[in-house]
């Protein structure tokens, strides 16, 4: 191979070191520069460099899968503080109406208080000319005086049902700021990590590329092999349910579609936008990142689970599929690439969950 050849190859190493020692100090590869040596080392000095062009690249786009996670899941709770602020807003604006209106009838007894002079109900007996209109007046002027104090009543607890909603939205409004710097800050290490991941890929040439590409599908078909071999797939024969059929239909119409962080579809996805947009499709609605999905779903062995069930992936839960049957997955892989078939084992399984536990199989 060309002394070009490796030069480009060498320049790909220099950027995998460069960005460990960033993301690791103190960490460091081994020289890259090929010895020179025959034909046949210095090729299996560049299949050894790929393989850790590979390796770099599948643990930057693990890390841009979790930091998508804390994105989407800071973008779900500022969809939901901002809608508990609208409403904390809307009673804010009735509750003042309300205590308008309740001023303006405490004014309006105080005026008819003030128009009756204010007399003692002696003097009233004694200006009364008939004493029965005497009584029945002081019969509503006792009704009036509850009135009065059922009104008071009511404007004082208009007025701290206000100062309670005023102190729930200021305290949703702060964990709304909180939010969205958590978003901000997730979107800068997405982007970081898929910038570095971007670099690595680009500072090879075109066959290099398309060697890297065979290399994932060569690591992929070994995992996928290893899963099959332990004779899993013998024992796994569930029957998708009808919700469980719609989100498989849904997911694999979706196959082509590029792959974008953040997405819930119709044109790009992630990998947990495409799962619970698949499972909302069939009617139900399932939380969004892939973390959440692993927490708050039922878990099923993975030896039970029928086509429509989601497989957690890696020990930190950052990545999702949906199972359709025959040891095959559907999902959205990382940036680059698109909403593809897979081998289900074909990356190490966290477990298995099931969006519609309740619900029979066909």
């Amino acid at each position: 191979m060309g002394t070009g050849k490796r030069g480009l190859i060498a320049t790909a190493v220099a950027v995998v070191c460069a960005v460990t020692v960033l993301a690791a100090p103190g960490a460091a590869f081994a020289n890259p520069t090929p010895s020179p040596t025959p034909s046949a080392g210095a090729d299996l000095a560049t299949a050894q460099d790929l393989e850790a062009v590979r390796k770099k690249l599948d643990k930057l786009y693990r890390a841009a899968g979790r930091a998508t996670d804390e994105y989407n899941a800071a973008e779900e709770k500022a969809d939901k503080q901002s809608a508990e602020v609208v409403e904390l807003a809307k009673k804010i604006v009735k509750g003042q109406e309300k205590l308008r209106k309740l001023k303006d009838r405490a004014g309006a007894a105080a005026a008819a208080q003030y128009r009756g002079g204010g007399l003692p109900p002696e003097a009233h007996l004694v200006l009364s000319d008939d004493p029965q209109d005497f009584l029945d007046g002081a019969g509503r002027v006792r009704e009036g005086h509850h009135a009065t104090k059922g009104l008071l009543g009511e404007l004082t607890r208009t007025q701290e049902d206000l100062e309670q909603y005023a102190k729930d939205a200021s305290a949703q409004w702060k964990k709304l700021e909180a939010g969205r710097k958590a978003k901000a800050a997730a979107q800068k290490k997405i982007e970081k990590q898929i910038a570095q991941a971007e670099k690595l890929e680009s500072a090879l040439q075109k066959e290099e590329q398309e060697r890297l590409a065979e290399l994932e599908k060569e690591a992929a078909n070994k995992a996928q092999t290893a899963w099959l071999d332990s004779g899993i797939l013998d024992e796994i024969d569930g029957k998708a349910s009808e919700q469980g059929k719609k989100a498989v239909q849904y997911a694999t119409a979706q196959i082509g579609k590029p792959y974008q962080w953040g997405a819930e579809g119709p044109e790009t996805y992630d990998c947990s936008g495409l799962t619970s947009q698949a499972w909302i499709s069939a009617g139900r609605g399932i939380p969004r990142t892939s973390q959440e999905q692993w927490k708050r779903l039922k878990h099923i062995a993975v030896q039970d689970m029928r086509p429509g069930d989601l497989i957690i992936y890696f020990g930190d839960a950052s990545h999702v599929a949906m199972y359709i049957g025959d040891g095959a997955m559907v999902h959205a892989p990382r940036p680059g690439r698109t909403v593809t078939i897979a081998g289900a084992g074909s990356m190490p399984i966290l477990g298995v969950v099931r969006p519609d536990p309740d619900t029979g199989a066909n």
